[in-house]
């Protein structure tokens, strides 16, 4: 089904696809091979060219205009936000930690997401499950379920604002 999914793309589309999988296969290789020297370059141009090719069906969330400018900025944003999100969440799980009187009320709690991509819907559960006290369990189409270690509201609009809206909210300017 992926596959007929990019026979019906156009031309260009694939080729940016293509090549925004080809940098960053090639960033990795040059991340792992720390050297520039002229051979190992060119190996790793080829064997990334090689393997993007070869393996473009599996990725195709993203092309070329997500390196726009703009989309870099709001990348950078995330990357704010989830670190203020994840240093308050590291915070409130250590003085429960270290403070057993201090009181949890596990549960799971639901919410619709206005995503509409795949990848971003990945990208939000991975940030809700790096985030200390919150669980991503299960995505069905739009809704995520989600473990809290203090479940504050069982109101779905609720959770949606203290567990997801912050970082939804840069997420459907980025995809």
């Amino acid at each position: 089904m992926k596959s007929d999914y990019l026979k019906k793309l156009p031309l260009k589309t694939k080729l940016s696809r293509f090549f925004m999988h080809w940098f960053l296969l090639t960033l990795v290789w040059f991340g792992f091979t720390n050297t520039f020297a002229a051979q190992e370059v060119l190996t790793g141009l080829i064997v990334t060219a090689m393997i993007s090719f070869l393996s473009i069906r599996l990725f195709t969330c993203c092309d070329l205009r997500i390196l726009s400018p703009g989309k870099i900025l709001y990348m950078l944003q995330y990357i704010f936000v989830f670190l203020i999100a994840l240093i308050k969440s590291n915070i409130d799980v250590a003085k429960r930690v270290l403070s057993p009187s201090l009181p949890i009320n596990p549960g799971i709690v639901k919410f619709k997401t206005k995503l509409n991509k795949n990848f971003a819907k990945m990208v939000l559960a991975n940030s809700i499950t790096l985030t200390p006290g919150t669980l991503s369990i299960d995505i069905v189409d739009d809704t995520f379920y989600i473990h809290w270690i203090d479940v504050k509201t069982t109101d779905p609009e609720q959770a949606y604002k203290e567990i997801a809206e912050p970082f939804e909210k840069i997420l459907l300017k980025i995809f």
